[in-house]
């Protein structure tokens, strides 16, 4: 049972004397060895009775205070230093591609006549510099970098087919890249360091070379490129994914920024590079928001990957609503496989099956990349996957059989 003595004036004096020399009421409790609520509650009782602090003796521990403040000065010094060193080696382009504006073409009302959307390429789960060796997964697939490079050629190429058979004469104001993370395999398992084709920094510099001629080429066709880009968990160089300065410990994001640096002077490729975990943009009157998906956890039975993305994505809606961020559509990538839903959108992988799906009984799905086209009125009208693989072999079935 809590006790109902009121307190004395001596110790509301010395409440209200904490209360003008502390900044906060947690310290001046601690300082007076009461709780929290007790301290802030003989305050209210002493000002009531009109106490007013005297001159006391000081209460901070200056020694513990300058070491406080001189290890703030060192930590602000320190990303500083960082922040200076990072755009001495990549320019200003950082600060430019974090601090974007969608450019007008993505935003304003269509110049072309009739127009069918501006189309959306989602390139993420590349695993690029993976090993996946198809003795060990009944050769149903099997990747390494000659076949990476094979398979991001076909994706770009076939994404032109299908939007060639939506619109002949190719009539779109320009089309959205969307780099969804996990750009490269990394090497955050043992298996994967032993395994991989290349290390980490070949590995990057092998995609920088594939990935810039296929956004060069999107460029030649579509005239104008939008690349939003967030960071994924495999590429990163700390043991576990961090919250605090994500990107900084990320090969995907100097992948990008090297990106950015390549196109700096090609007026028709703006990236977009933000420096939190999320990418939020807008294609005519359709909200987006990009983001790897490695936030969301777990399993549900037989609904799989569904479950934790759905509550994940209830959540960051409601979140960002209070922000004044809301969103129409999720885009996200991680889980390797294809879903399009009217309002999330879940991207394959180009590096496909492999030894962790297989051994875990998960469905095979063909690698693959997801393609759509925003409408300036009606949103997201046309959806299709890539399929990016060139020769797959169909199963040889007579067309039509007839039970004799």
């Amino acid at each position: 049972m809590g006790s109902n003595k009121l307190p004395t004036d001596f110790e509301l004096q010395q409440c209200i004397d904490a209360d003008a020399v502390f900044q906060s009421a947690q310290t001046a409790a601690k300082h007076l060895g009461i709780n929290p609520s007790t301290y802030r509650h003989r305050v209210y009782l002493a000002k009531n009775k009109g106490l007013v602090s005297k001159k006391a003796p000081p209460v901070i521990d200056k020694s513990t205070e300058l070491r406080r403040l001189e290890n703030e000065l060192k930590q602000a010094q320190k990303e500083s230093a960082d922040s200076k060193k990072i755009k001495e080696i990549i320019g200003d382009i950082a600060t430019k591609t974090a601090n974007m504006k969608p450019p007008k073409w993505m935003e304003a009302k269509p110049a072309i006549p009739h127009s069918s959307g501006i189309p959306t390429l989602f390139l993420s789960d590349l695993h690029w510099g993976e090993n996946v060796r198809p003795s060990q997964i009944n050769y149903v697939n099997q990747y390494n970098l000659q076949i990476a490079r094979e398979r991001l050629k076909n994706c770009v190429d076939s994404a032109i087919d299908l939007l060639k058979i939506i619109s002949p004469k190719m009539e779109y104001e320009g089309i959205v890249v969307a780099l969804g993370g996990d750009m490269i395999s990394g090497d955050i398992h043992e298996e994967l360091a032993e395994s991989n084709d290349l290390p980490t920094i070949p590995t990057v510099l092998d995609l920088l070379n594939s990935l810039a001629s296929a956004l060069g080429h999107l460029a030649d066709i579509f005239g104008n490129v939008f690349v939003p880009c967030v960071t994924g968990n495999h590429g990163r160089n700390t043991k576990k994914i961090r919250s605090k300065d994500r990107h900084h410990t990320s090969f995907d994001w100097l992948l990008f920024q090297l990106l950015a640096r390549h196109f700096e002077n090609d007026k028709r490729l703006t990236f977009f590079i933000p420096d939190g975990s999320d990418a939020s943009y807008r294609i005519h009157s359709t909200k987006y928001v990009l983001t790897h998906g490695d936030q969301f956890r777990g399993g549900d039975g037989m609904i799989g990957a569904l479950g934790p993305i759905i509550r994940g994505d209830h959540r960051k809606r409601s979140r960002n609503g209070q922000i004044d961020l809301s969103y129409d559509v999720m885009i996200c990538g991680h889980w390797h496989q294809y879903m399009h839903l009217t309002r999330l959108i879940v991207n394959g992988s180009l590096k496909g099956y492999d030894e962790y799906a297989y051994t875990n009984n998960f469905g095979f799905e063909q690698p693959q990349q997801a393609l759509w086209l925003t409408h300036p009125k009606h949103g997201i009208t046309f959806r299709m996957p890539v399929y990016v693989d060139r020769d797959r072999a169909a199963p040889k079935t007579a067309w039509v059989s007839i039970p004799k």
